[in-house]
């Protein structure tokens, strides 16, 4: 009697192959949405977590400033203020100007009250130098000198009265003849009536009433005409630098009025 193959081992065969075609099936299934869904890979570990997100800082960009144009009246004002400025600065310069020109004034008076009573200088001496060396050297030389050897107003007055008969009288050498003829010649003369008289006598008193008047140079005009003016050598000197001095202090006066010295 024969009997049938048993049939067991085939199903178990087919069954297994079934299920590693399910298997393989469902991992390719599986891998195919892994790839698809990040969210699934990140749930079942498979995908790096992403990188966390890198905090960017805004950086200012550097704004270029454009000046706004200057309208009418911002430059008027810009005007007005300079104007200003321009009139303080003018003022200043005039005060400036006024208060040297004081100081210059100061000194060349004090000089001439010096050398009008016939002392020395002293410390005005520098004050000339600094203030007026500069612009008028030659006065202030000749102002220092008539300080160290003075010559006053009231000297020469009494010196040219004590000189008086030897100014009206002849030169030393005129012989007795020309003076019998100069004052016969002076007895009469002929003039015009606006015309000063020529006599010695005259001459003399004109001269003495220019030296009571301050002018000298006037004075020293008459005594050159007058027939002793050569006994009169020393005192002719005398007012000569009397002159100088008083020309150099008018200098310096002028200069300080007009520039302030310097």
């Amino acid at each position: 009697m024969s009997s049938a193959p048993p049939r067991r081992p085939r199903r178990w065969t087919a069954a297994l192959a079934w299920i590693l075609l399910l298997l393989v099936a469902g991992a390719a299934l599986a891998t195919w949405g892994l790839s698809k869904s990040q969210t699934a890979a990140r749930f079942l570990g498979v995908a790096p977590e992403p990188a966390p997100p890198v905090a960017t800082r805004n950086v200012p960009q550097a704004v270029a400033v454009i000046p706004a144009p200057a309208n009418a009246a911002s430059i008027a004002k810009v005007a007005e203020l300079e104007a200003r400025l321009r009139l303080v600065e003018n003022a200043a310069q005039r005060t400036a100007g006024a208060a040297g020109r004081a100081d210059a004034l100061l000194v060349a008076f004090a000089s001439r009250r010096a050398i009008d009573r016939g002392v020395p200088l002293g410390y005005l001496e520098t004050l000339l130098a600094d203030r007026f060396g500069e612009q008028n050297p030659r006065a202030v030389a000749a102002i220092i000198t008539a300080s160290r050897d003075p010559v006053t107003l009231d000297q020469l007055i009494a010196d040219y009265e004590a000189l008086g008969p030897a100014l009206r009288r002849g030169a030393p050498d005129e012989s007795l003849w020309h003076s019998f003829r100069r004052e016969l010649g002076s007895l009469v003369a002929v003039r015009r009536a606006q015309t000063p008289s020529g006599r010695p006598q005259a001459r003399y008193e004109r001269a003495v009433a220019e030296l009571q008047n301050g002018r000298v140079d006037s004075a020293l005009a008459e005594t050159m005409r007058l027939p002793g003016a050569e006994r009169a050598a020393d005192w002719v000197a005398k007012a000569r630098r009397y002159i100088v001095a008083h020309r150099a202090l008018d200098e310096v006066e002028s200069s300080a009025l007009l520039t302030g010295g310097r």
